[in-house]
């Protein structure tokens, strides 16, 4: 990746000590969002890194709500399908869900039913990778629509949360990483 975008990534990236809960180091990237010659930079790169790794997509999934936006972007340069992954109740056609657990409860997401069809190739694209959890249940979502997951891409990773181990065996690359 092209230094200037890395060093200007991390430039732009905010950091919120203590959000949403005390001792989180919560990475913001609203003003990223503020920055449209570096959202046209990010999606360049995130397009040059699926080419290099011979990712030939039918269709990007983002899930809400930061995934729209890179994903969105993406597909709209390539000239494929947007796949929303949404929590329950904002899909208005049939869908399929998957709940999923978190460190202290549980969630649930839904996609449309004829979002993806049998043998799609698929890369899931999401602003931040922590333990995983969100991206998986996507991951399940797609599979279960007969769907393959090429690969999942990310702005920021947070080390240490072994996020990756919950998406094996499928690929994972992140622009920039942080400490958990």
């Amino acid at each position: 990746m092209d230094e200037d975008i890395t060093q200007k990534l991390r430039e732009t990236v905010r950091t919120v000590p203590d959000f949403p809960i005390e001792g989180i180091m919560f990475r913001d990237i609203t003003p990223v969002l503020s920055d449209g010659s570096l959202l046209s930079d990010i999606t360049d790169e995130f397009i040059r890194r699926m080419n290099s790794k011979g990712w030939k997509p039918d269709a990007v999934v983002g899930p809400e709500a930061r995934g729209f936006i890179f994903a969105s972007l993406i597909a709209a340069k390539l000239g494929i399908a947007f796949v929303p992954i949404r929590k329950p109740g904002k899909l208005p056609a049939s869908t399929m869900r998957i709940e999923y657990t978190l460190e202290y409860g549980s969630n649930t997401l839904e996609m449309h039913e004829d979002a993806l069809s049998e043998g799609d190739k698929v890369v899931i694209i999401d602003d931040l990778l922590a333990t995983g959890g969100t991206v998986a249940a996507c991951m399940k979502l797609c599979e279960k629509a007969g769907a393959r997951v090429i690969g999942n891409l990310f702005v920021i990773e947070l080390d240490g949360l072994d996020g990756r181990k919950a998406l094996y065996p499928a690929p994972v690359d992140s622009m920039i990483e942080y400490p958990a």
